[in-house]
């Protein structure tokens, strides 16, 4: 079985690393019969019974790799720890002694220690001899480790030392310290790992004593470990102990700046209400690294009395520093900031005042209204825009209130930012206020805007009515849009057609043009009805906007209309819109194809300018049929289109070749494709429809 596939089973990954397993609490023994790693009382299974669980499940896993690979088996957890014990002592290679240590870290006991512990000094075995080692739930495993101390060197030594922190051995505690200061700088710094690991008041005592006399080189293990410490002691309620090393290591002018930073979050977070004052203290130190630490750790604190402490003096702040502290005091959005921050958003330097409209928003609270509704008409276009955002996300009555108290001034620049925040805001309760606004010139556009993101289907003929009283061409452009965007909400639009019928008979023409490109979007059946009657009309404006209405129609249904109007017109331009809408719809795969055969067949009764005709046979090039390419085979001989009559012919001949009817076709196909071969000037349009002709010939002879 290959490692890969090893890997897929639990406790069988090879070269693996040893990893901190769950651990009893500090200096706490597992007693023989409960699952390794799992403090007493949390699972009520015996270890013996689990751990063969654990081997009859890597074994069927195992099996289903084999099954699944088709390789032969090897064998996994199938041999009895006194086989696999014998395996250690024997001359057995390296890999079968490894296998073995594999699975004594799931079945081994203490009657394995001893074999195991030999393998500690092998540069090859020794990681797996710990990775069984760690497991094992006997005081032996940790006695055996500790007698290694002064044992081993290099690697092995430094593996053993984290095992020891790995088992997190109380009376390891002594001979870690001891290694503090050994010559081998990995080994030392292990030790201050594994101390930290260990976690007890010893091992933070023992770090704390070699803390001022560790090489440089060393020390930021030694600190680690002392932070593991004080987390540890913390957590059990040693605080006292916890933040002695707190503050010894804030205070460490030489440690490097993650450790004073982590310090000075510990000793904050573990003083209660004293370490307000802390932080306090450090909202006014030079050190931006200490500054900024603890403005990111008053992100943990709740209450008031904390939002105060960072308000407190913000003004005697650099300003950057400032800006930090402003961003914060928005995530707590506790309004006990507000006296502290209204000044500055009113009246602060453009980045504080910034910084500070934006908190407003964050706090969410109706006290900053009045100086966001004031912010609005700043001089300076980026202040303005900025209480704008800040006050669209404000949320609340009183919000709502005020932008409505906004829309009722006398300054039109305001009543514009009123009603952009009206839409903004979602506030539909504003309808009949957006209408009113539409009578005002400056306000229309805005208002016919709001009113389509925020009107509903049933807002439709108070917006018919507005676009009724409408001329000028912008106006009923945004009229337009609104009608549009509602009609669009509406889950059955035949409602909305009827309102737009009723709208038309009293419409002028210039209304009409929009009512039209309104039904053109909704595009029912219903809809088309009234299109094809205003063709009839007689306002030429009213019946252009009715053709180019049909040209534009998304289903093929107006097909039929646009070809009577081509038919019957005496008018050249009608007739080409027609035409041309009537070969882009042949053209559109998205319709069935004998659909889009009749528009061609329609459409080339009509044709006679050669522009026309090569439109004609675009749409008849991606239809492919037999059909189609009769139709597309008298146009060969016409030398103003040839060249795309041969790229028709052949496009089409290329679709029908490779369909499943091939062989049915493929004499149909012989003489077209020799003409096309013949008559086009282009070479690669000729080499193609030369080898189409041979696959035709091929094809049409295998018959």
């Amino acid at each position: 079985m290959s490692k890969s596939k090893l890997a897929l089973v639990p406790g069988l990954t090879m070269n693996r690393t040893p990893s901190p397993h769950p651990s009893p609490p500090m200096g706490e023994r597992v007693p023989e019969g409960r699952v390794r790693g799992i403090r007493p009382g949390s699972w009520p299974l015996r270890a013996q019974g689990l751990r063969w669980s654990l081997a009859l499940f890597a074994a069927a896993l195992a099996a289903s790799a084999i099954a699944a690979f088709g390789q032969e088996p090897t064998p996994l957890l199938t041999q009895p720890a006194d086989k696999l014990v014998a395996i250690l002592k024997s001359p057995a290679s390296q890999k079968e002694k490894a296998d073995a240590c594999r699975q004594l870290a799931v079945i081994g006991t203490k009657d394995a220690v001893p074999a195991l512990v030999a393998l500690l000094g092998d540069e090859k075995l020794s990681h797996m001899a710990r990775y069984a080692l760690e497991t094992i739930p006997d005081p032996s495993v940790d006695k055996a480790l500790r007698d290694c101390l002064d044992k081993l060197k290099g690697r092995p030594l430094v593996g053993v030392i984290g095992s020891l922190g790995v088992r997190r051995d109380a009376k390891a505690v002594k001979p870690l310290a001891g290694l503090l200061r050994n010559a081998d700088a990995e080994a030392a710094q292990g030790a201050a790992r594994a101390l930290g690991t260990i976690g007890n008041a010893a091992a933070a005592k023992a770090l704390r004593r070699a803390l001022g006399g560790v090489a440089a080189a060393n020390q930021l293990a030694c600190c680690e470990g002392l932070l593991r410490c004080a987390e540890a002691l913390s957590a059990k309620g040693q605080r006292k102990e916890a933040l002695g090393i707190y503050d010894q290591l804030r205070g460490l002018q030489t440690a490097p700046h993650q450790v004073r930073t982590a310090a000075l979050r510990g000793a904050i977070l573990g003083r209660d209400k004293a370490g307000v004052e802390l932080l306090r203290e450090q909202l006014r130190s030079q050190d931006y690294l200490l500054f900024a630490a603890a403005v990111r750790t008053s992100q943990e604190l709740p209450g008031a009395e904390v939002t105060l402490a960072l308000a407190s003096g913000l003004g005697q702040l650099p300003v950057d520093n400032q800006i930090v502290v402003i961003q914060t005091l928005a995530q707590r959005a506790d309004r006990a900031a507000l006296p502290a921050l209204l000044p500055i958003a009113k009246s602060g330097a453009k980045p504080l005042r910034l910084a500070a409209l934006r908190a407003l928003a964050g706090i969410g609270d109706a006290a900053a209204l009045p100086v966001l509704t004031e912010s609005l008409a700043d001089a300076d276009s980026e202040v303005a825009q900025t209480a704008r955002e800040s006050l669209a996300s404000l949320s609340g009555p009183e919000a709502d209130a005020a932008v409505v108290a906004m829309l009722g001034s006398n300054d039109p620049a305001r009543r514009l930012s009123a009603i952009e925040l009206i839409g903004r805001r979602r506030m539909t309760s504003c309808i009949s206020a957006l209408l009113k606004a539409t009578a005002d010139a400056d306000l229309r556009p805005s208002a016919l805007k709001a009113l389509g993101q925020l009107g509903s289907p049933a807002d439709l003929p108070a917006l018919l009515d507005v676009l009724s009283q409408l001329k000028e061409p912008a106006d009923l452009e945004a009229a337009e849009q609104a009608v549009t965007a509602v009609c669009a909400k509406a889950g059955d639009p035949e409602p909305c057609v009827e309102k737009l019928a009723g709208a038309w008979s009293s419409a002028q023409p210039a209304q009409k043009s929009p009512l039209l490109r309104v039904l053109t979007s909704i595009g029912s059946a219903s809809a088309l009805m009234v299109v094809r009657t205003a063709v009839t009309e007689s306002s030429p404006e009213v019946r252009a906007a009715a053709i180019r209405a049909l040209g534009a129609w998304k289903t093929a249904d107006a097909a039929p209309y646009l070809f009577a109007v081509a038919g019957a017109t005496s008018d050249s331009t009608e007739r080409t819109i027609c035409l041309r809408s009537l070969l882009g719809m042949a053209a559109n795969p998205d319709f069935p194809a004998e659909q889009r055969l009749g528009m061609c067949r329609q459409a080339a009764t009509l044709i006679t300018q050669s522009e026309e005709k090569k439109l004609l046979l675009a749409a008849l090039g991606s239809i492919p049929s037999a059909e189609s390419l009769e139709l597309v085979t008298p146009h060969l001989d016409d030398a103003a289109i040839k060249d795309e009559a041969c790229a028709a012919a052949v496009a089409i001949a290329e679709q029908l070749l490779k369909g499943q009817n091939a062989a049915q076709v493929a004499a149909k196909l012989i003489e077209p494709l020799q003409k096309a071969a013949e008559a086009t000037a282009n070479a690669d349009l000729a080499s193609r429809a030369k080898r189409l002709l041979q696959q035709a010939q091929s094809k049409a002879g295998g018959k």
